[in-house]
């Protein structure tokens, strides 16, 4: 059983779509283990709580500097010795030491398909303003395994989405996320928990 850990900064819409795809046996083979969110306020927090989930919140709000808040970020992590930690929708730079630990063990869904609009300050509603602003026709998102970049490591999953003429950054978000984001990401997390796909340099490839 594929111990899992979601790290999520907002409504947890993501998360959402984790529980619902174990629940429904669109994922096999693993359990959420832990939610674990920056933010107190994070409906994700209700999300989890709600599912049975245990939940907590470490707040950098609540530590002297960004060492301390890391310590306690890893403690949190550690405890539960996750198999895979999942950021959906994580607003937080990842210390040096958990990417290290966990190599090829963190995935994170972006709102792009990688390797376009990604990268330092692409996260968000940002992207999709950005997508617009460029006038692309196609666009959607990716699931990939974290390395020290920002969207750098070895991509899982990708899914386009079409773009349409009124479109407007809320409504791209939206589509995105329906059509993509919430598909991918519970696809590939049953990849890893089954055993379906290795990591070969920076190439994901399915496992025979």
């Amino acid at each position: 059983m594929l111990k899992i850990l979601v790290c999520v900064s907002g409504g947890g819409t993501n998360l959402q779509a984790v529980i619902d795809a174990i629940k429904q046996g669109l994922i096999t083979n693993a359990e959420i283990v832990r939610v674990i969110s920056n933010n107190r306020n994070a409906y994700a927090l209700k999300r989890a709580t709600d599912a049975g989930i245990d939940a907590v919140c470490i707040s950098p709000k609540d530590y002297a500097d960004r060492e301390q808040f890391h310590a306690q970020f890893l403690n949190a992590v550690n405890e539960k010795n996750p198999d895979l930690i999942v950021l959906a929708g994580f607003m937080v730079v990842l210390p040096q030491e958990m990417i290290q630990r966990y190599r090829n063990r963190i995935i994170n869904i972006h709102p792009s398909l990688i390797p376009s609009f990604c990268g330092k300050g692409f996260y968000g509603l940002i992207v999709h303003e950005k997508v617009l602003e460029r006038g692309v026709k196609v666009t959607g998102a990716t699931v990939h395994f974290v390395d020290e970049g920002t969207d750098t490591g070895p991509i899982i999953l990708q899914k386009a989405v079409m773009i349409e003429d009124d479109d407007t950054p809320e409504i791209l978000q939206k589509r995105v996320m329906e059509q993509a984001e919430w598909k991918i990401l519970p696809q590939a997390i049953n990849l890893i928990a089954n055993e379906k796909i290795h990591v070969d340099g920076n190439i994901v490839k399915r496992t025979e």
